[in-house]
């Protein structure tokens, strides 16, 4: 498989040639068991749409980790190399795959439990470590998987199997954690915005550390229709705001709402009542961490349009397994140790 190329690129010696893929050479063909209908499927199709736009990537160097959920079947039907892990575990697997082959393509896939749940403290490690790999968190506040209990990111007051008189816990808000952990890539999507979604897995791979994509998904079983203000065409050009660097954050029909700054208090004004303009609103810039930190808590407040897009891009930030690299060839260089000495150092006593 090291030397497979497609039509158009005979060519092209072996040595030379780049692959080029079709989003059905991604697929493994296995029969995909999702509930009809489940927004895991979006995802699927638009990984699958996106990856032949990793120019030069080849398919044996790409490899998806994934832990224990609906999400977790995801690397049984890509066409690439992948481990279904145990429940939590997907960040420590990836974290080992990609320091032990730093040349790989890391993907994992996994839902709101495994990540912030039993994996939350895997997740949080992965993130300040700044590990070269791409994080796909399904959100959809609920665990599906095991029958619809209550999820770290399930709203307060709802009632599910596991809460029949309301959730009493308060959900992780998964982008302020991540932000809060130093992450150098946070990003947002949603299931049904498939060009959106496209582009943020294609700005994911672009990253060079932990790149973090949360992406709203509805669960058709157990928790149908949780997003539907932010995917229905009558609500949600009123209720979704984009963001991009260096432009305005606007939303709205026609653009005709945005979003002003009071000191650090956002506030929606309105750019057709006369007293505001656009050099009212806030022009985004998606290297300030205090403006991400700002529009991540946009989700905890039902005045204020949930925001997708990229939070934070920081670039140039020495990853983990580059300064394991690092470190190693140095060691190297300087020749064959002695492991009785560095077991022992300098913390030891004579009685």
């Amino acid at each position: 498989m090291d030397n497979v190329v497609s039509a158009g690129q005979n060519d092209a010696t072996p040595e030379t040639a780049k692959p080029v893929y079709t989003a059905k050479e991604f697929s493994s063909g296995q029969d995909v068991r999702w509930c009809p209908g489940c927004g895991d499927f979006s995802i699927l199709a638009q990984v699958q749409r996106a990856f032949p736009q990793l120019i030069g990537e080849k398919k044996e160097d790409i490899v998806f980790i994934s832990g224990i959920g609906c999400s977790s079947r995801f690397p049984y039907y890509m066409n690439t190399y992948g481990y279904h892990t145990i429940h939590g575990r997907a960040a420590a697997i990836s974290s080992g795959v990609k320091s032990a082959n730093p040349s790989l393509s890391v993907w994992m896939a996994t839902g709101d439990g495994d990540c912030l749940s039993i994996g939350g403290n895997h997740f949080i490690h992965l993130i300040r470590r700044n590990i070269d790999i791409n994080v796909l968190l399904f959100n959809n506040k609920i665990y599906g998987l095991t029958k619809g209990q209550a999820s770290p990111t399930s709203t307060h007051g709802m009632v599910t199997k596991s809460t029949p008189a309301g959730n009493i816990e308060y959900p992780v808000n998964p982008i302020s954690l991540a932000l809060g952990m130093n992450g150098t890539f946070i990003a947002r999507s949603i299931d049904k915005d498939t060009k959106h979604l496209q582009e943020m897995i294609l700005r994911c791979y672009k990253h060079t550390g932990t790149s973090f994509l949360e992406v709203y998904q509805n669960c058709v079983i157990f928790n149908d229709g949780v997003y539907d203000l932010y995917t229905n065409k009558e609500t949600r050009d009123d209720n979704v705001i984009k963001i991009e660097h260096g432009k305005p954050l606007l939303f709205g029909k026609d653009n005709s709402k945005g979003i002003k700054l009071d000191g650090w208090k956002p506030s929606v004004i309105d750019l057709t009542d006369g007293k505001n303009s656009i050099n009212d609103v806030l022009v985004y810039d998606e290297t300030s961490k205090e403006l991400a930190f700002i529009m991540s808590s946009f989700a905890e407040n039902p005045s204020l349009p949930i925001p997708i897009g990229v939070f934070l891009c920081v670039e140039n930030r020495p990853t983990y397994d580059s300064d394991m690299e690092a470190q190693i060839k140095i060691a190297q260089e300087k020749g064959e140790g002695n492991m009785e000495e560095l077991l022992k150092g300098n913390a030891f006593w004579e009685i």
